[in-house]
């Protein structure tokens, strides 16, 4: 028998699901690892749209597979940046990884994270994924109080379960309102977006109240 048919006949008993969950969840893994590393990719918006379909498939550990890969995924890439952003602050040419983390943690929050780790330590970690814009600024003070890998690991890996829970819970959400998986997908997206957009808007508010 030739390989072909054989190859063919393979393919049509793979179930779509199972093709899906194949390429999703080493995707998944993949965007929520670069978007921990260059904070501009929309993790939550990923984890969100993967717990949507997920919630519409059959496969009795989807979303558990979700929560697994989004989590483990952010905490490798928080961990890898922290650890190229302290071989910066003992460089003596800094680096540019610690630059782009510097540029995306303006003075004032920069100040509020370092008081409010002064004050509460670990636990202010488990709340700065959770907060839009909140995980940059607090890992800046981290590297700036000099913490080490070890220390910043214990307080991230809690955050980085209770964000990608968060965010699941979101495309669950989602994917309980509508019939149809893009349906879920667009209300997750969207409401990912408000949520991310909501601090900038309050601080607006509050400037233009104060001015």
């Amino acid at each position: 028998m030739s390989a072909v048919p054989v190859l063919s006949a393979a393919a049509r008993t793979v179930p779509p699901e199972s093709t899906q969950q194949a390429l999703g969840y080493p995707s998944l893994f993949l965007l929520v690892l670069i978007g921990a590393l260059v904070p501009v990719v929309p993790t939550g918006a990923l984890v969100s749209s993967a717990a949507v379909v997920a919630f519409h498939q059959t496969a009795p550990f989807a979303l558990a597979a979700v929560f697994v890969t989004a989590s483990l995924a952010a905490f490798l890439g928080d961990a890898a940046l922290y650890w190229l952003g302290r071989r910066g602050m003992r460089s003596k040419n800094g680096s540019r990884w610690l630059e782009a983390i510097r540029a995306r943690a303006p003075e004032d929050r920069l100040a509020g994270a370092q008081h409010r780790l002064a004050e509460h330590g670990v636990a202010v970690l488990v709340l700065s994924r959770l907060v839009p814009a909140g995980r940059i600024p607090v890992m800046l003070a981290c590297l700036m109080a000099d913490w080490p890998l070890r220390l910043f690991a214990r307080g991230n890996l809690p955050a980085c379960l209770a964000w990608a829970v968060t965010y699941q819970l979101i495309g669950i959400l989602g994917g309980s309102l509508f019939s149809e998986p893009w349906e879920g997908v667009v209300a997750a997206v969207a409401l990912t977006v408000l949520i991310g957009a909501a601090p900038t808007v309050w601080r607006r508010v509050r400037r233009t109240a104060g001015a």
